[in-house]
């Protein structure tokens, strides 16, 4: 994407505006407020600016840690889980900041735009869309997790910040949804964009933040379906959007990672230019990893269904406990790295193709001097992984020493419009063959069923369960889940006791082997995040969130 080669360049957008003082007369050797913004690069580095401060790899992978789906001992993703955070914990000042930095970036961006004179109409009409649905969506995501929030459109003034207060989130959420109505015809569709724009905003992307927005508020699912149908059918107006045949490249080929039908917007990334390195802690150390930052729980394995649809806890499912990665769903092995894993490096600079030995005495390696393995688990060691399983997904072949990647991390994907669509018509009580066929079906299809009895629609009696399922099957490692279980109201349930690893305890009296990898604690109260006690202290109209 060649917005993102000029990232590096772009933090001068910030540097400059920050730095003029009001003067009678621009100066005509250097830009100023008077002169910034009438130049047409000017205004696209402070586009990409805007784009560049929509999330980062830290949020992304962080929120896997919150939920159900993986353990970090370390730092907040290990804190907040157990039950311990409070008003002053950290990432919640953090998260909070950089939402309101994003708004305000975008907020001074259509404050000025009006200045340039030399863009076409059409164009600048483009770039507020955009803009715009930057800022509905931070506006979203800091309502999602802190609740009512202070809904800040205007370029507002330090003084006026530290006065302002929370708005209902009801009234941001309609901020939101007027927002993105309002965008779509400004925005061009996934079809016109041209080769050098891809990744940027388009009507899809507005449709799909649409449809997420009103799926998490629980009461509009007839809204959900009409938007999902929209963006199914209507191919002309808002983009050609498919499944990608194969559902481990879109995580892990350079090619079809940046380009394909499946994505609808991602986080942009050049390798060498802009870049992330969070696998490094995710990965074996074998195979070049560091130390095991966060590490898929035994809770998320168990839900990966059997190749002919059954659950493992169903009778005749054909799941041997002691043998439990056979037979399974192949998105289990695009996800996640279990005992006896065949890695494949292909190609890359991190280490060699191998098994990958994670059962303690496993590993052929291990000897009276060198006892356990580089990968084996062993309780405590920093480096093994507190689960006995790793990551696998977002693997780059092509990434750098300390597997320092170029690949994209995906925000909205197709499969997310067919599983909220599915939820939908669920919910509404009209699920039907059709519907299955063309969303979990089709999403089966594509991980590499075959079985009719994974395939075939199985009637109304489990579906709930099993849609609920799906989505953590098909989005695990893609910040979704602590979402689903927040809105569903069963985090209380699934974050509540240990979350456990795999079963190499040696200790079948207690949780029947399986690795206890952290105590956890989720009341009411977690349900929302802490308003940042600095803020508080710097803005008497803001109010906490019961609990805290």
């Amino acid at each position: 994407m060649k917005l993102i080669n000029k990232l590096f360049i772009v933090v001068l957008t910030a540097v400059v505006i920050s730095g003029c003082r009001k003067l009678d007369i621009a100066p005509t050797n250097d830009f100023s407020s008077l002169t910034f913004w009438k130049v047409d690069a000017n205004v696209y580095n402070a586009l990409y600016n805007n784009y560049h401060l929509i999330s980062n790899s830290g949020l992304y992978f962080n929120a896997e840690a919150y939920s159900d789906n993986a353990v970090t001992l370390a730092g907040d993703p290990g804190i907040i889980p157990s039950g311990s955070a409070n008003s002053a914990t950290p990432t919640f000042a953090n998260n909070w900041s950089y939402y309101y930095s994003s708004i305000k970036s975008c907020n001074g961006f259509l404050a000025n735009i009006g200045q340039n004179t030399t863009l076409p109409k059409a164009t600048i009409a483009r770039l507020i869309a955009e803009t715009r649905f930057m800022r509905a969506y931070q506006h979203f995501n800091l309502t999602n997790w802190y609740g009512g929030v202070p809904l800040v459109t205007d370029d507002i003034t330090p003084a006026e910040a530290q006065v302002i207060a929370r708005t209902p989130k009801a009234t941001v959420i309609a901020f939101v949804l007027s927002e993105l109505a309002a965008v779509i015809p400004d925005l061009p569709s996934q079809d016109q964009l041209a080769a050098g724009e891809n990744g940027r905003i388009t009507k899809g992307a507005a449709l799909a933040l649409e449809a997420r927005v009103l799926l998490y508020q629980g009461n509009r699912m007839a809204d959900v379906v009409t938007i999902c149908q929209e963006l199914m059918t209507n191919p002309t107006t808002y983009g050609t959007y498919s499944l990608n045949p194969n559902y481990s490249d879109l995580f892990s080929s350079a090619t079809v990672n940046k380009t394909n039908h499946e994505t609808i917007l991602s986080l942009q990334y050049v390798p060498t230019v802009v870049t992330w390195n969070n696998f490094w802690d995710f990965a074996p150390v074998s195979v070049g990893g560091r130390v095991s930052q966060m590490a898929p729980t035994q809770e998320l394995v168990n839900d990966y269904i059997m190749m002919n649809g059954d659950s493992i806890t169903n009778a005749g499912s054909g799941y041997d406990e002691t043998n439990p990665y056979v037979n399974r769903d192949p998105r289990l092995a695009a996800t996640v790295v279990y005992d006896g894993y065949a890695w494949n490096n292909e190609g890359s600079i991190n280490g060699p193709s191998k098994t990958i030995y994670i059962k303690p005495g496993s590993d052929p390696s291990d000897s009276q001097t060198n006892p356990n393995g580089p990968d084996e688990y062993v309780s405590g060691r920093q480096s093994s992984s507190p689960t006995g399983y790793y990551y696998r997904k977002y693997f780059d072949p092509n990434a750098q020493i300390g597997y320092v990647s170029g690949l994209n991390l995906h925000l909205f994907r197709y499969a997310e419009i067919l599983l909220d669509y599915a939820e939908a018509e669920n919910s509404l009580g009209q699920m039907n063959a059709a519907i299955w066929n063309s969303t979990i079906g089709a999403l089966r299809a594509r991980a590499g069923f075959t079985d009719p009895g994974a395939l075939t629609y199985p009637g109304p009696g489990d579906i709930t369960n099993i849609i609920r399922r799906e989505r953590r099957a098909e989005f695990a490692m893609e910040g979704l889940r602590i979402d689903d279980i927040r809105r569903w109201k069963t985090a209380q349930t699934v974050l509540n006791g240990y979350a456990h690893g795999a079963r190499f305890s040696g200790d079948l009296s207690t949780d029947n082997g399986y690795i206890r990898a952290q105590k956890r604690q989720f009341t009411q109260t977690n349900y929302l995040w802490a308003i940042p006690s600095n803020d508080i202290g710097l803005n008497k109209n803001l109010t906490q969130n019961p609990g805290y």
